[in-house]
């Protein structure tokens, strides 16, 4: 009996114990639930609205005539192309949902359907051809024209497809349809402003809203965006701080939550709470460019003269903090696009060697010279004075020319300066170090360069379908320009962006400006 009763007695404290964990877990199940609830609550709360800190203002929005930075930044975020690359490098549709390639000039693109212009009216196939025929307009003047400039014809075969016929084989075609410049636009907006400098009316996830000169523009977002759940951002906005310091303060107190700066600036930020800094090797390099046609500079010898007394190794430990390689027209981070620049002999930095051929030239005591760079940018004016110390060991006494972007921009349009500090990208397809800035139809020659062997070659090198014979062409045509010189290469440097801890899923990629599309704020 007294056994029995012990049992029982076990039995019900046995179930109590259990009761109470279970209880016990519930309970932390419950707080789990709500901390989590509380957390989703949060983000959701989250104020959806991404401050940015440009180094420049834009010098315009028409996508089609300029190639700023600062404008790429703020309207590649409002217009949309066929086509755009994935963060693998790989082609992907954008406007275009699937394309077709019947031979090798004809390209047939199917348009996704039911795509809005932010005002409000269906984007078809008429503003593709449309949009092509204003970039190829000469009127237009274009900086993607020479891109496109192998398009025989543009039929629309419906509203949603439309076929473009090439006049040969171009092995850059749709690569060059993923510029930023090479997008889709309405019509009777262009119409109606003249062009697109101050408005803004495309069909990607964010709408132009105001800018306010020197001080800021503003972006919202696309409420009829055609895919869904994006953009997660409420609005950008950009605001111009010119100063790097400027920026650098903003960032620590989060009054802007992300913005670019140098490899100094990243080091000292990198242990702020709050901060968190993202670098990558860039496509970009930095250049001397020559106006070939100046009486001294359209000597060849002279040029290279130049590139053997350039220190390039000095360059990047000073004016880029021995942050960035050695390189050529193509970056390096391009990978075997781009040749072994650091063996050329005109990299060597031989001033014996260069003080002989500017005797050669007719200069062997030197000469005046003029170097223009853009003051708000620190690593441009830092390589400004270090070629002026550098030339001066052969002769060269070089005056620096410091001016405000809207000038530098307006100087680099128009050649009109001497010799031009500078920053190119390679973009995403050797073609365009190649072809855009070198041929002498390129878009951007603006150098007044022109070499009969060089076009012949680049023109069979974009022609080329074989990746291995076009990337020998690449290789050989490289080797050219760097013995004619019509630019100086110089530095390949590494980027760094310092964002806020709570903006979530940003990635940066060295072929696109900013991917912001998927990314909120926490």
């Amino acid at each position: 009996m007294f056994q029995r009763k012990m049992f029982l007695l076990f039995f019900v404290l046995f179930f109590l114990i259990l009761a109470a964990c279970s209880n016990d877990g519930a309970e932390s199940s419950e707080n789990e639930t709500e901390e989590k609830t509380a957390e989703t609550e949060t983000a959701e709360e989250a104020e959806q609205i991404l401050r940015i800190a440009n180094d420049q203002e834009p010098a315009g929005l028409d996508p089609h005539k300029i190639p700023a930075a600062s404008s790429i930044r703020v309207y590649s975020k409002v217009y949309e192309g066929l086509v755009t690359f994935n963060e693998n490098m790989e082609i992907i549709g954008q406007l275009a949902e699937s394309w077709e390639q019947p031979d090798d000039v004809t390209y047939i693109f199917n348009l996704v359907e039911g795509v809005q212009f932010h005002n409000g009216r269906e984007m078809t196939a008429d503003d593709v051809k449309y949009s092509f025929e204003r970039i190829l307009d000469e009127e237009t003047a274009s900086h993607v024209a020479s891109y496109f400039s192998g398009i025989e014809s543009m039929e629309v075969l419906g509203d949603y497809q439309i076929q473009f016929t090439l006049s040969e084989p171009d092995a850059t075609f749709l690569s060059n349809l993923t510029h930023s410049s090479a997008v889709i636009v309405p019509k009777e907006v262009v119409e109606e402003n003249g062009d697109l400098q101050q408005v803004a009316v495309g069909t990607g996830p964010f709408v132009f809203e105001e800018w306010v000169p020197d001080n800021s523009v503003t972006l919202t977002k696309n409420e009829n965006y055609y895919i869904d759940g994006l953009p997660k951002l409420d609005r950008l906005e950009y605001y111009t701080m010119i100063e790097e310091s400027s920026r650098i303060s903003a960032i620590r107190t989060g009054e802007i939550d992300m913005t670019t700066v140098n490899a100094q600036n990243a080091e000292l930020l990198s242990d702020h709470d709050g901060v968190t800094i993202m670098d990558y090797q860039s496509l970009e390099y930095s250049y001397i460019g020559f106006n070939v046609e100046h009486e001294i500079l359209s000597d060849e010898r002279v040029r290279q003269a130049l590139s053997l007394a350039t220190n390039r190794q000095e360059i990047i430990d000073i004016a880029w903090k021995g942050e960035g390689v050695i390189s050529g027209p193509i970056a390096p981070s391009m990978g075997d696009w781009s040749i072994d620049v650091e063996s050329h002999e005109l990299y060597q930095h031989d001033v014996e060697k260069a003080k002989q051929l500017l005797a050669d030239a007719g200069y062997p005591d030197g000469f005046d010279i003029t170097i223009t760079t853009a003051s708000s940018y620190a690593d441009m004016v830092d390589t400004a004075q270090l070629l002026q110390q550098q030339w001066k060991q052969i002769g060269i006494n070089a005056e620096i020319q410091q001016v405000e972007w809207g000038e530098y921009i307006d100087i680099w349009s128009n050649t009109s300066a001497d010799i031009l500090v500078g920053r190119n990208g390679s973009g995403t397809d050797p073609d365009r170090a190649m072809n855009y800035f070198f041929h002498t139809d390129g878009s951007a020659n603006v150098w007044k360069f022109s070499s009969p062997e060089y076009d012949a070659l680049v023109e069979e090198a974009k022609a080329m379908i074989d990746i291995d014979t076009r990337k020998e062409m690449y290789g050989d045509a490289q080797n050219l320009l760097l013995e004619l010189s019509p630019n100086l290469f110089l530095v390949s440097p590494k980027n760094y962006v310092a964002v806020r801890d709570n903006v979530t899923d940003y990635e940066p990629y060295p072929h696109s400006t900013e991917d912001l599309d998927k990314v909120y704020k926490k």
